[in-house]
Parts: C-alpha cells; structure tokens; sequence
C-alpha cells in the first residue's frame, strides 16, 4: 500500500471516529466530542468522589458546622430540582453535597451530581444566599451540560490526533514524535483551553437560569462575581485561562440577569 493511501486511510479513520463520539446537548443544542458517556464520567466521578470524602473524614475536614452544611443543602435542594425539570435523566443521579474545611476558594459538582462546597468560598467571599445560589447553580450547570464528560473525550481525541500524526509521519519516512510534547502543548491552547472557557459561559448562562427558575436573585450572579475580583481570583493573560475575561463576563452576566429578572419574579414566593 502507498504510503500516501496509508496517510488517507489514517486521516479518515480519525474523521469517523471523532463523528461517531459527537452528540448534541439536550440544554444548549451544541454538538459535544461525546467519546466518554456520561455514564463513564460519573461513575469515574464517584470513585473520585468516595475516595475525597474519606480523607476528608480521616483528616476532621468534613461537615465540620452542621449550620454551614444544612444552610448550603437547603441552597442546593431547590437548584437540583430545577436541575431535574431542564435535564430529566438527572433524576436518576445520586446526588450529594458536603461541605469540605479547606481554606481554597472554590466549590464544584462532578459529573452524576457530587457537589462539594469549600469553607474558604463561605468565608472569604461570605456570599448572601443568593450568591451561593449562583456558585452552585454554576458548578452544577457544569454537570448538566456534560462538561467533564465533554472535557475527557477532547483529551482522548488530543491523543488520538497526536497519535494519528505521529504514524503518519512515519509513514513517509519522518520521525515526528519528539515533537509530539509541541504539539500537545499547541492542541491544548488551540482547542481545550478555547473550549474550557465556552463551558465556563455557558455554566454561567445556565446556572443563573437555573437558580432564577428556583427563586433566587439573577443579579446576585453579578455581585457575586464582583466579590470574585475584589479577592483576586482572576489572573494571567485571557487566552490562557479556563475563564473567560472577568469585565466581558460580568457584562454577559448582567445582560442575562436582566432577562430573567421576570422568571426570577413570578418563582420567588416559591422559593
């Protein structure tokens, strides 16, 4: 066989194989590099889960106040069910949620609804109960959304890309795989980091929709982003950042704030 036909096959078999592990998200209607289901991240998420729970446990890091755990599971409860009327399939995760003594500024979800909120965000940020609704609905838009399922599969085509380049060149007589580590460093900027910061928007996006539907205040997104800068936790160039740039976000915050002050008003007396 030619070498050129071998490169062909090779660049088509790579083709079919990112097509097939694509699917639209049920939420935004935006096609996702789905080569890891759902169903593998949450489990994975789990495993990970259980595991940093008992440590947590080990280390007296776990639930430490009873009144900051019950106050962030009262928070979370009315987000999961909205979580659940957007995505009904979530109704069949195991969802959890603890508090972690950690003095880190920060909070998440995992895939298959494990939420984890740290002491430090309480502490440091001392977000009004609106405010901690839009941390979680953020962290648990990231779940809803398949992030991390998403985020995994681009990393196996990373590989795979890297890998189909590598057997390509040597099908033509080049060694090329001492540049694969360039090459990596180049597909990360190009195409996980670009990626990481539209999950990020769009987490926003959804999370602010999704506390609104639960009855909290939208423009506590805004404000609670504000505290976010006054502490410092942005930094380093844009294009190299999982977020996106704190004043463009803030504006798109605001702008949707505004658009759902209405579903905020007729949802908040049920809250």
């Amino acid at each position: 066989m030619q070498k050129r036909t071998i490169i062909v096959w090779l660049i088509v078999a790579l083709a079919a194989f990112v097509t097939v592990g694509c699917a639209t998200n049920p939420i935004t209607g935006r096609s996702q590099a789905m080569l890891v289901s759902d169903a593998q991240a949450a489990q994975e998420s789990a495993q990970a889960y259980n595991q940093l729970l008992s440590q947590a446990q080990q280390q007296s890091a776990l639930d430490q106040d009873r009144t900051q755990l019950s106050r962030v599971q009262s928070i979370a409860r009315p987000l999961i069910a909205q979580a659940v009327q957007m995505r009904p399939a979530t109704g069949n995760w195991q969802w959890d949620v603890h508090v972690l003594q950690s003095p880190e500024i920060n909070a998440w979800c995992m895939a298959g609804g494990k939420i984890a909120v740290y002491v430090g965000l309480l502490e440091k940020i001392r977000p009004t109960d609106d405010e901690l609704a839009q941390v979680l609905g953020h962290e648990i838009a990231h779940a809803l959304l398949s992030h991390q399922a998403e985020k995994m599969s681009r990393v196996q085509m990373q590989n795979l890309g890297l890998g189909v380049g590598v057997m390509a060149g040597a099908a033509i007589g080049y060694d090329v795989s001492g540049l694969a580590g360039l090459a990596d460093s180049l597909a990360t900027v190009g195409l996980q980091l670009p990626n990481s910061r539209l999950a990020e928007s769009e987490a926003d996006s959804v999370g602010i929709e999704m506390a609104a539907r639960a009855g909290f205040n939208p423009n506590a997104a805004v404000s609670l982003w504000e505290k976010m800068i006054q502490v410092g936790s942005s930094g380093g160039p844009d294009w190299l950042s999982t977020h996106p740039n704190p004043q463009s976000r803030l504006q798109a915050m605001r702008a949707r704030a505004q658009q759902l002050m209405p579903v905020y008003e007729a949802n908040r007396k049920n809250r």
